[in-house]
C-alpha cells in the first residue's frame, strides 16, 4: 500500500494535515495518523499542498487531421506537467469532426498509445446530425458541444435554434450536458475613432469592438429559454461578458440546470494591457476590460460561475499571424493547458483566494459537468488516486524551455507565475516529477 503525508491536504471539507492511503490506484483511507505497525510505502510531502488532479473539460487537442496544431502526445504531456489528470476533448478541430459515431471511432484510434493523461470526449451538434446523437452516446461521449456562431472550422457549422430543438430533448433524456459557445453574430460594425481606423487589423481595440458583449448576452438568453423549455443540462462555455451575470443568476434562482465556466485568460489578463499586434492574445469571445473581468472574478468567488477551464486552442505560429499581427486573420485560441493551475493561482492569491477555492474551480466542479464526480475531482475514499503536489509559494517564468506545447506560442510567455506543480500521480503512479516525465502512456480513454 502507498501513502502520502502532508500538513496541507485539500479535502472536500477543507485543508488539513492527513495521511492519504492508496491501494490498487484507489484512495483506500484518509487518516489523521498512521498506525504504529503498517506496511505503507510513505511519501512525505511536509507542508507542500496535496490536491486532487485537475480536470479540464475544455481542450482542443486537434487530432486526427490537424496534429500539426497539437495532438494527443504533446497535449497530454503538457497536461501531466501541469497537474491535469483528466481532459475532455472538443469535437470541432479534428478532421473528421466528432459529429458521427464513425468519426468518433477514428478519434479513439488516433488516441491509442498517446494518452499520457486520461481523456474523455464531447460529441458535436451541427445542422442535420440529430440522428447521430444516440450512436455517439452509445460510443461513450460525455456530452455535446454546439456553436451559435461560426466555429472557425467549416466542417463544424453553427447550430440554429431549430437544430437545438431537435437535439436537446435527446440529450436531456440521457441527462448529459450540452455545452454552448454563446455568440450571436449580427450586422454589428466595429466602433472606430480617428486613432483606430477600421483598416487597422493589428489593433486589439478594433478586434475587441468587433465582438461585442451583446453577441454573448443575446445567445445566453436563447440558451436559458431553451434550457427551461427542455430541462436539458446546459453549460455556457468561456463566459467573458459580465453583462450576462444577472440573467444567469436569475436562471439559477429558478432552479434551471444551467452551469457556467470562464477561462483563465479572462481572469488574468485585461484588454487595456494587450498591445496592438499581439495575436497570441486573440480568442473568441475576446479578453475584455478590467472592470468587466473584476465582475467575472466576483461571480466566480460567489459561485455564480461554476468553474474555470483553459479552452486550450493552439495553432501553428503562421495561423496565429505572429509575424503580421493581424487580429482579423489570426486563429482565435489561447494556448495554455500546462499553465492552468499557476495562472489561476497567481491571479487568485492577489484576491485572497485559497487552495480550497482552486480545487473547487479546477477539480470538483469540472468533474460534475463531465459526469466524473463519483470517481474524480476529490481526495476522498473510493476515488481514483489522481493526485498533484504543489509548491504554492515557488514561482517560475514561462519560457520555451519549460513549455511542452507543440508550439511555444502563448500569451503567458514571459509571465512569472506562482504555484509550481512538482509531482503528478495517475492512479497512484508517479508520472511527472520535478520537471521530468517518469511514466508515459498511463492515461486512458474516459467513456461514459
Amino acid at each position: 500500500m502507498k501513502g502520502f503525508h502532508s500538513t496541507r491536504v485539500i479535502l472536500p471539507e477543507g485543508e488539513r494535515e492527513a495521511w492519504v492511503l492508496i491501494d490498487n490506484g484507489i484512495i483506500k483511507d484518509i487518516v489523521t495518523a498512521l498506525p504504529s505497525s503498517n506496511d505503507v510505502e510513505l511519501t512525505e510531502l511536509g507542508n507542500k499542498i496535496l490536491m486532487p488532479g485537475i480536470i479540464d473539460t475544455h481542450v482542443h487537442i486537434n487530432e486526427p487531421g490537424r496534429t500539426e496544431w497539437e495532438g494527443f502526445d504533446t497535449a497530454t504531456k503538457s497536461a501531466i506537467a501541469g497537474g491535469l489528470t483528466a481532459l475532455v476533448d472538443m469535437p470541432l478541430n479534428s478532421s473528421p469532426v466528432t459529429t458521427s459515431a464513425k468519426a468518433f471511432d477514428e478519434k479513439l484510434k488516433a488516441a491509442a498509445g498517446k494518452l499520457h493523461t486520461s481523456v474523455g470526449f464531447w460529441g458535436g451538434i451541427v445542422p442535420g446530425n440529430d440522428n447521430e446523437i444516440e450512436p455517439l452516446i452509445k460510443k461513450g461521449v460525455l456530452g455535446f458541444k454546439a456553436f451559435l456562431t461560426h466555429s472557425g472550422i467549416d466542417d463544424f457549422p453553427n447550430a440554429t435554434e431549430e437544430d437545438l430543438r431537435k437535439a436537446m430533448p435527446i440529450i436531456a433524456r440521457h441527462n448529459l450536458p450540452l455545452l454552448v459557445h454563446c455568440e450571436l453574430t449580427d450586422a454589428h460594425k466595429r466602433e472606430t475613432n480617428n486613432e483606430q481606423p477600421a483598416t487597422r487589423n493589428d489593433s486589439y481595440t478594433n478586434y475587441l469592438n468587433s465582438r461585442p458583449k451583446k453577441w454573448e448576452d443575446d445567445a445566453i438568453a436563447i440558451m436559458i429559454r431553451l434550457c427551461a423549455e427542455f430541462n436539458c443540462r446546459t453549460h455556457i462555455v468561456h463566459l467573458s461578458s459580465a453583462n450576462s451575470l444577472q440573467q444567469i443568476a436569475e436562471a439559477k434562482q429558478r432552479g434551471l440546470p444551467l452551469t457556467v465556466e470562464t477561462g483563465q485568460h479572462y481572469l488574468y489578463f485585461n484588454a487595456e494591457d494587450i498591445l496592438d499586434g499581439q495575436t497570441q492574445f486573440k480568442c473568441a469571445p475576446p479578453i475584455r476590460e478590467k472592470e468587466n473581468n473584476d465582475q467575472l472574478w466576483q461571480a466566480l468567488k460567489d459561485g455564480l460561475i461554476n468553474f474555470v477551464a483553459t479552452d486550450h486552442s493552439p495553432a501553428t505560429p503562421s495561423l496565429k499571424e505572429i509575424e503580421s499581427g493581424d487580429f482579423m486573420k489570426a486563429w482565435g485560441g489561447i494556448a495554455s493547458i500546462q499553465f492552468a493551475l499557476p495562472v489561476l493561482w497567481t491571479a487568485a492569491k492577489k484576491r485572497d483566494g485559497n487552495f480550497s477555492d482552486i480545487v473547487r474551480w479546477l477539480c470538483e466542479n469540472p468533474a460534475k459537468l463531465a459526469g466524473l464526480e463519483n470517481r474524480k475531482g476529490k481526495i476522498a475514499i473510493g476515488y481514483d488516486a489522481d493526485l498533484v503536489v504543489v509548491n504554492e509559494e515557488k514561482s517560475f517564468t514561462v519560457d520555451e524551455a519549460c513549455c511542452h506545447h507543440k508550439h511555444k506560442v502563448s500569451p503567458y510567455m514571459g509571465e512569472t507565475l506562482y504555484g509550481v506543480v512538482e509531482q503528478t500521480y495517475l492512479a497512484g503512479e508517479k508520472v511527472y516529477d520535478d520537471g521530468k516525465f517518469q511514466l508515459l502512456n498511463k492515461g486512458r480513454a474516459l467513456l461514459k
